[in-house]
């Protein structure tokens, strides 16, 4: 068993600390947005752009992060005219994973570079965040907050019912490019703490159990906050203190903390009347 505080010394666990929370600010909120607009292939394809981003950096030289960020914010505005319809959003999702994948062997494989930088990076290290992944984390932190308190009544709106969106005089078509395109770079940001494999435990997992516990897309988004804290902080300190890989342990930290919520009976929880 290790000591918390000693290992609080080291620089490499207070940057990862600091994105740890800085990640729990916004990318709940994101996950709550993904289920939501009900696209959970999103993620899974967002991994596969940054890689294809990953090693496009690799081949130029330049930071494979900021090809990854720039090229899944642009495959996000991408798929907005497609996102008139879940179904719609999610075939474009299996298409774009396919080719992604494709495409990032090809220019692997062209380019004569050592692919384990891009590999790596589907299982990822908390340990390894660099100064660069703390700052767009950071930017997330403030933008994604901010989107939602300056747009939640037409998020709640789109996020019920595109249609009642569109009645109601939502600026839909931008709406959706908006969230799209945050989506892409808050993946592409999270893949560097858990890896691609494990992202879901930043994102996902806390809107999940946050969809058990509020009622309302104001209650969802607080309570996505203060699990992904739990979770996140919880999960990392605990692979600290027993010297275990700390993204496997977020995410069953996270999975295990979700799994209880949802056995609970309902009838513990008010009960959810929708986005408001």
């Amino acid at each position: 068993m290790n000591s918390i505080g000693a290992l609080m010394e080291l620089p490499s666990v207070r940057l990862a600390v600091l994105a740890l929370l800085l990640g729990a600010v916004a990318l709940p909120i994101v996950g709550v947005f993904i289920v939501g607009l009900d696209i959970m292939p999103v993620r899974f394809a967002m991994m596969h752009v940054a890689l294809l981003g990953i090693a496009i950096g690799l081949l130029t030289g330049l930071d494979p992060l900021l090809c990854a960020l720039v090229l899944c914010a642009l495959t996000g505005g991408a798929l907005t005219p497609m996102a008139r319809s879940s179904a719609g959003l999610s075939g474009a999702m299996g298409l774009l994973m396919t080719l992604a994948i494709a495409a990032a062997l090809l220019v692997l494989s062209i380019s004569g570079v050592n692919a384990n930088g891009a590999f790596e990076l589907l299982w990822g290290s908390i340990l390894a965040t660099r100064t660069q992944d703390v700052v767009s984390l950071a930017v997330l932190a403030v933008i994604v907050p901010l989107l939602y308190g300056l747009r939640r009544r037409d998020l709640a709106l789109l996020l019920h019912d595109r249609e009642l969106a569109l009645c109601s005089g939502v600026a839909v078509e931008r709406l959706t490019l908006i969230l799209l395109m945050v989506i892409a770079v808050a993946i592409a940001s999270a893949i560097r703490l858990t890896g691609a494999l494990l992202v879901d435990a930043l994102t996902l997992l806390p809107a999940l159990a946050a969809r058990r516990a509020g009622r309302s897309l104001s209650a969802m988004v607080r309570w996505a906050v203060i699990f992904g804290l739990l979770f996140n902080v919880g999960g990392f300190f605990l692979a600290l203190l027993f010297d275990l890989p700390p993204g496997p342990t977020l995410v069953l930290v996270g999975g295990v903390c979700t799994l209880l919520l949802h056995a609970i009976p309902s009838s513990s929880f008010h009960s959810r009347k929708g986005f408001h």
